[in-house]
């Protein structure tokens, strides 16, 4: 089995760098040429199973790569809470965020804001619901939602992939060998 977990396409939050969390804002227009171009590069998989955080912007994305599967929401797919922080404009950060922001690993969220330890918990529970599945799965979800997947299932990270730029309809790939996953790759890194 390989999981294939996707960021969502652009929004016309990201496209203006404001911090959109859990807003439900669809893909614009440019969000939809990065799922289609995502959607011709995985064309040749035929995922078995398809999962989506709840999110617009997730579902459209998911519905793009893999019209042919019945996309099934899972909450835990859901972006990261940033509470009281949602809808702040990234190039104008309290001082409080950008001490977050600057060290996610070793700073802790601002009050308000869900934890990156609940994000890469809720990540773990679905990995572990899902990892004896057969054939190829499809995850769309968010850039914070996607980092504490590839968290979990790197546990030596060392919370690496927390500042870790992933672009939208960025792809990573994991292959589940007897209920284990193997080091998730960039899409683009697992091709050569």
């Amino acid at each position: 089995m390989m999981i294939y977990i996707v960021r969502h396409g652009q929004t016309e939050m990201n496209n203006r760098k404001v911090l959109q969390g859990r807003s439900n804002y669809p893909l614009n227009e440019v969000g939809i040429a990065h799922a289609q171009k995502a959607a011709e590069e995985l064309k040749h998989i035929a995922f078995a199973k398809v999962y989506t955080s709840p999110l617009k912007r997730a579902i459209q994305t998911a519905e793009i790569i893999a019209p042919y599967a019945d996309a099934v929401i899972d909450e835990r797919l859901i972006e990261m809470d940033y509470g009281p922080y949602e809808g702040t404009d990234l190039n104008h950060l309290p001082p409080e965020m950008l001490a977050f922001f600057s060290d996610f690993a070793h700073n802790p969220a601002p009050d308000g804001m869900e934890q990156l330890s609940s994000v890469v918990e809720r990540a773990g529970a679905f990995i572990e619901e899902i990892k004896d599945l057969e054939g190829d799965v499809l995850i769309s979800t968010h850039a914070i939602a996607m980092k504490g997947i590839l968290e979990y299932l790197t546990p030596g990270s060392g919370g690496a992939y927390w500042s870790k730029y992933i672009g939208n309809c960025a792809v990573y790939v994991a292959e589940c060998r007897n209920g284990a996953f193997e080091v998730p790759k960039e899409w683009s890194e697992s091709k050569k």
